[in-house]
């Protein structure tokens, strides 16, 4: 099976082959974050950027929120979509990526418009004093209900959350052990959405599992 074990290699490669190639830039981060990383697949890759470019340039934000940097992949792709004046704020609690990430965030074409932060979104995040039309959370699994309780103020109506890792490996819907915080976590987190009435959302069954959140209230 695949690195996040939802599909097959063979079905994941025919997808990458009959989708839109990334840039050269994002293709070239990709591959230094491989080479250079420790846990590289928390880039997010061809499919994944794709798909958050595009969800991006549906919704055409003028405040983006990402918690969780990494290395800048997702940061790029989001910031493709933002209106002439958008800004998009990325937080990143690991220092040793910041050299990596400005450089590359340096290179990209809405360079202009992101804006890197450096340490723990649970401090940070609040500071930002702005609405957001996009959140994307892909960052310490044991702490997604607090950044969703921390942004949820700060997200307009009908402003959207995106939050990776959801199906966390296809642990989900097995046995999990009482010593598995993150899998625990993800499985509270999911629970959680599923019973906000303030909000409509879609578990989506696409490379480690992406919740699509709709927030429905002021």
């Amino acid at each position: 099976m695949s690195t996040f074990e939802l599909i097959e290699p063979e079905i994941e490669a025919y997808c990458e082959a009959h989708s839109t190639t990334e840039s050269e830039l994002l293709h070239r981060l990709y591959r230094e974050t491989h080479l250079q990383t420790i846990n590289p697949r928390m880039a997010s890759g061809q499919l994944q950027g794709l798909f958050l470019g595009l969800i991006s340039k549906m919704i055409r934000p003028k405040r983006v929120l990402e918690i969780g940097t990494f290395t800048g992949y997702s940061a790029i792709c989001l910031a493709e979509g933002l209106t002439d004046d958008g800004i998009l704020h990325t937080i990143e609690i690991n220092e040793e990526y910041e050299d990596r990430i400005r450089n590359y965030f340096s290179l990209c074409p809405d360079c202009g418009k992101i804006r890197l932060h450096i340490g723990d979104a649970k401090v940070i995040a609040p500071t930002l004093d702005d609405t957001w039309d996009l959140v994307f959370i892909d960052a310490e699994k044991t702490d997604y209900k607090e950044y969703y309780d921390i942004i949820f103020p700060q997200v307009r109506k009908n402003g959207f959350i995106l939050i990776d890792n959801t199906l966390w490996n296809s642990k989900v819907v097995h046995d999990v052990s009482q010593n598995d915080k993150d899998t625990q976590s993800i499985l509270s987190f999911n629970k959680m959405v599923q019973q906000d009435n303030r909000v409509r959302n879609l578990l989506l069954p696409f490379r480690d599992g992406i919740m699509i959140i709709e927030k429905l209230t002021l």
